[in-house]
């Protein structure tokens, strides 16, 4: 995805439960998972909280040398209320890439009543598709960086927060984490209107193999898991032509197993990703170190800067069973077919442990 600018908004949010009128009592399937340590680009393969709410099925995945990972898997049918069931570096801080479109699509339909055809467009193309250039009208119409501190306190999400100030062209550069993508879905599925909640997740059902941009958005979820799904993918820092332009017929939905690489994917070494060209922040640094990549992120104010993102989020199973978010971040110089097979193998591992 290209990242389009928006103003920085600092603000300090509370954890609440996810609704407007105020924080109820958190239950114990709610409770916060422990903060990972390290919230730097530079944490290890294997580091962080794989502790969960409950029994853990079956051994976490292996995240890949070099890699950052963090994934919260929610079971709403677990327990009776449901429960988090698999967690990694829950709280660890991403740039949001594209998922930060699925606030930005809360925020217009909360505002208004009605939604005008043009609106109605922009929010299709801008949720299926990821079309960067809808969800910048969007956000320039909502106060830029203030949707974000709307939405962080409205929805409860205390890991969630504007761009730094000195960062006010980037919309993308928005800080989320695994945990807080998860209680979005939750506020989609179990708090919103029934107008928002089906309008957004009538959207992400229907995600198309290609983004607007033509990256191939079919990793992670689609590629791991069986149908039903909804997503919401997320991808950052791979420049703005993709290696291999994705077609319609190309991006195949079918399901891989664990270890497997995609369909039509470029081979490993090819397309490094560069820096990001236009309007866009530089992630450069190609073959820079994972350690001078985390000290450049850590003056920024930006996570993981330099380094591509790529994030595969949203519900799977019958009836919305799980509710799961996979964050990772690539060494800086990475390739988007290497990205895609790391994050795809591990959303496919992580859904096999919990079966």
């Amino acid at each position: 995805m290209r990242i389009k600018p928006w103003a920085a908004v600092a603000a300090a949010v509370p954890l609440a439960a996810g609704c407007v009128s105020g924080p109820p009592a958190v239950r114990a399937s709610q409770a916060r998972p422990p903060a990972a340590s390290g919230a730097s680009g530079a944490s290890g393969a294997t580091g962080g909280s794989s502790g969960v709410s409950g029994a853990l099925a079956a051994k976490p995945p292996q995240v890949p040398a070099g890699t950052t990972a963090a994934w919260v898997v929610f079971d709403r049918q677990a327990g009776g209320g449901g429960r988090i069931v698999a967690t990694r570096n829950a709280h660890r801080a991403f740039r949001s890439a594209s998922v930060v479109k699925i606030l930005l699509a809360v925020d217009y339909l909360e505002s208004r009543t009605t939604v005008p055809p043009a609106d109605a467009r922009l929010l299709k193309i801008m949720l299926r598709s990821s079309d960067d250039d809808a969800a910048s009208t969007l956000w320039d119409r909502a106060g830029k960086g203030a949707v974000i501190t709307r939405m962080a306190r409205r929805l409860g999400l205390s890991d969630t927060a504007p761009p730094p100030a000195s960062k006010p062209g980037f919309w993308g550069y928005t800080s989320l984490s695994a945990y807080d993508v998860v209680r979005v879905y939750r506020y989609l599925l179990d708090r919103a209107a029934p107008r928002v909640r089906d309008t957004i997740l009538g959207h992400l059902r229907a995600a198309t193999p290609c983004g607007t941009d033509g990256f191939d958005q079919y990793f992670g979820i689609p590629r791991a898991l069986p149908r039903p799904w909804a997503v919401k993918q997320g991808w950052s820092g791979f420049g703005e032509v993709p290696p291999v332009r994705c077609r319609p017929g190309s991006a195949s939905p079918g399901v891989v197993s664990a270890g497997s690489a995609p369909a039509g994917a470029v081979p490993a070494g090819s397309a490094p990703a560069g820096a990001v060209s236009t309007g866009t922040a530089a992630t450069g640094a190609r073959g820079a170190s994972i350690s001078a990549v985390a000290l450049r992120a850590r003056g920024s104010g930006v996570p993981d800067l330099g380094r591509p993102v790529l994030h595969t989020t949203g519900l799977a199973g019958k009836d919305d069973r799980y509710v799961l978010a996979v964050l990772t971040a690539h060494p800086a110089g990475g390739t988007w077919s290497a990205s895609v097979r790391r994050i795809t193998t591990l959303t496919a591992e992580l859904y096999r442990g919990l079966r």
